[in-house]
Order: C-alpha cells, then sequence, then structure tokens
C-alpha cells in the first residue's frame, strides 16, 4: 500500500486437522498412533487487514526468504523440515537491518512446533547468531503444551490465528511493541509426499512495531 498499487489488502489464510491428516498422512478413522514428532494441524484461521494510516501496528519492514531444502522426507516430522529455512531468514533479516536480537519483544516462528524451535535454536548457534532470549513459535504456543499434541500445533491457521488473537492484543496493550513474525511453511503436494520427495521449506519475516 505504501507504494500506492493498493488502498487495503486483505491476507487470510486458514488450516483444517481432518483435511490434512487424510491428504498428507492417514485418515483419523484409521486410528493410527502417530508420532512423537508429529504436529496436530490447527483447525484455525486469520485474516488482517493492511492500509495505509491509522492508529494500529504497523509494518516496518519485510525479509523475503529463499527456499532450503535439507532431505526431509517425513510428513510427520514437519518442523524439522522447516526449521533450516527460518533460521536462514532470521539471520538474513537481522544482517539485513543491522539489528541485535534483543530489539524486538519477540521473534515467534509460524509452526514448527517444539522439536523444530529447538532445531530452530541449534541452527542459530551454528550460524553465529544466538538465539533470542525471546523466541518462541506459533505452534508451541497455540496448545500450550497438551500432551496429546505431541510436538505442537502446524498449519497456516496455527499462525494467523496466534498473530489475529493474542499477538496483536497484548501489541495494543503496550505488551509487546516489537514483534519479528516469521511464517513458515513447506513446499509439498499429496503426490511428492506419497512418493517419498523431500520437503522443501520456506519462511518469511515482518517486522511489526507500534510507532
Amino acid at each position: 500500500t505504501e507504494a500506492g498499487f493498493f488502498e487495503r489488502v486483505v491476507a487470510a489464510t486458514c488450516s483444517h486437522h481432518y483435511t490434512a491428516e487424510r491428504q498428507y498422512r492417514n485418515p483419523v478413522e484409521q486410528g493410527i498412533q502417530s508420532s512423537l514428532s508429529s504436529q496436530w494441524t490447527a483447525t484455525a484461521a486469520g485474516a488482517i487487514l493492511v492500509q495505509p494510516g491509522g492508529n494500529g501496528p504497523r509494518i516496518t519492514c519485510a525479509t523475503v526468504g529463499k527456499v532450503v531444502d535439507m532431505g526431509v522426507t517425513d510428513p510427520a516430522n514437519m518442523g524439522a523440515a522447516m526449521a533450516p529455512a527460518a533460521g536462514s531468514t532470521i539471520k538474513a533479516h537481522f544482517e539485513d537491518t543491522q539489528r541485535t536480537t534483543d530489539y524486538y519483544d519477540l521473534v515467534v516462528t509460524g509452526d514448527l512446533g517444539s522439536i523444530g524451535a529447538n532445531l530452530a535454536s541449534q541452527i542459530f548457534i551454528q550460524q553465529g547468531l544466538m538465539p533470542p532470549p525471546n523466541y518462541s513459535d506459533c505452534g508451541v504456543l497455540l496448545y500450550d503444551g497438551l500432551p496429546d499434541i505431541k510436538s505442537g500445533a502446524s498449519g497456516c491457521g496455527c499462525s494467523a490465528a496466534m498473530l489475529c488473537g493474542p499477538l496483536l492484543k497484548k501489541m495494543s496493550r503496550g505488551e509487546i511493541n516489537r514483534l519479528l513474525f516469521v511464517a513458515t511453511g513447506a513446499l509439498m503436494s499429496p503426490t511428492s509426499t506419497f512418493q517419498g520427495e523431500s520437503i522443501p521449506g520456506i519462511a518469511h519475516a515482518i517486522a511489526i512495531e507500534n510507532v
């Protein structure tokens, strides 16, 4: 909108648990035991209106990520597939902006889950970037460690619900003033999954600030 191409833009996304299970893993009716690395695709949605002016938080900058493929083929371990892309994008963001990791009140990734978030923290260390002390993941936060959820939540609706719900509410109350939101995704299809192909990951980051 700042460039004048659009006055108002709505970004919306959603995900559905049973649809994802049926397409990429196993129909829940089969009652197959899920692995400890598996995540619970959230049935959730979110939509955000972006427009010039107003009193809300502002998008101050963004970092476009690149596709990273580390050869992970297990659709029940999506966090491991996407974590390298998240680490790459976050590293690029701090290098491009010359900001330190403590600049943001919260750095949050999309849906890596507990295993993926731990892997991302290890990647930060390997890349010479210490894990932000205020780092978390929407997949970890959404279900708050419920044991039946295994490694956490997943799906694009997971990060959308967290951003449109508690995160922006905390920004409106002044509890968070600088947020780095890193949406994570996997470039896959049911066909590529059934053929055992690797799962490339990608992540894009936007800085949202109260200014």
